[in-house]
């Protein structure tokens, strides 16, 4: 009975319902594709803007709203912060690299292993339990992907880096979830998500530099866009999911991340016709069934 009361109250005390917040970073994350293909920049240059605008708008926001929660951080959670934000630019760097090597559905199923990640490496990083629903709804999200990459992979030496560097991309957003459920546990999402994302835009900012890839001259469509990423795609979509690790588990998280590609599919269909197949749409029915699942399994 205690029990019961503790979560009721606990429940009554969410400013937001967490259901909705995260169909809003769905829908914001799936923009992310779509704004990608405006921007007419190096892909890494593109990931770089779009952290990187995110990170000058709400570091100084932190600096202003959440000043003293940042000076009471511990060095022990500013590390960790700053590592989750270290695995967020490995997995936008290795993620959008690996599409200069391997199939555009190569890249997609691969990345989209991330609930895998979650399921293997939860006990380990969290402590967490991995619930039934949530195992069965990891296992229907990633077949679901592969049925939505199913008959355009790519097979050849190429191929095979351009696959590792999205499996690299995975696991580095699996740590990322992984680091940001344990610090949101403790943490306002303003002082976590700045210092995340100013170290990920720090790092992903050096590479571009090193690699001496373009910086400037780009159209107005192409800044359009990054702003756009920025606003959109990385402070609504990737800030909603951080704001809901507080309230569910990762691997429903990471099962609910699975309906970016359902989102942005039916975004490239309206915007730029591109076609919808069977195929596509039988993935997106396992994904979807795989969130309801994972949904029943937190609510229960």
């Amino acid at each position: 009975m205690l029990a019961a009361m503790a979560i009721k109250n606990a429940n009554s005390n969410i400013p937001l319902n967490p259901y909705i917040v995260l169909i809003g970073g769905i829908i914001g994350v799936s923009t992310g594709a779509i704004f990608a293909r405006l921007a007419d920049a190096p892909a890494l240059v593109t990931a770089a803007y779009r952290v990187g605008l995110a990170a000058l708008i709400l570091v100084p926001l932190a600096g202003w709203k959440a000043r003293d929660e940042l000076r009471l951080l511990s060095s022990r959670d500013i590390k960790l912060a700053m590592l989750a934000g270290l695995f967020l630019a490995m997995h936008f760097a290795s993620w959008i690299s690996s599409l200069d090597y391997t199939a555009i559905a190569n890249s997609v199923v691969l990345v989209n292993t991330i609930p895998l990640w979650v399921g293997l490496l939860t006990p380990l990083v969290t402590g967490d339990r991995i619930q039934k629903p949530t195992v069965i709804s990891i296992g229907l999200s990633v077949f679901g992907a592969a049925v939505i990459g199913f008959g355009d992979f790519a097979i050849g030496g190429q191929a095979l880096w351009g696959d590792f560097l999205a499996l690299v991309g995975a696991f580095s957003a699996a740590i990322y979830l992984l680091l940001g459920r344990n610090l949101r546990r403790k943490l306002s999402l303003l002082s976590y998500v700045a210092v995340c994302y100013g170290s990920a835009a720090v790092i992903l900012w050096l590479a571009v530099l090193l690699l001496k890839l373009p910086i400037s001259g780009y159209s107005s469509q192409t800044v359009a866009a990054f702003w756009a990423m920025a606003l959109i795609s990385q402070i609504l979509g990737h800030s909603s999911y951080n704001w809901a690790l507080k309230w569910f588990s990762t691997g429903f998280v990471a099962v609910a991340l699975l309906g970016e590609p359902i989102g942005s599919t039916f975004l490239a269909y309206i915007l730029f016709d591109e076609g919808l197949t069977w195929l596509k749409l039988m993935g997106g029915l396992f994904i979807l069934s795989a969130i309801y699942i994972a949904a029943a399994g937190e609510h229960s």
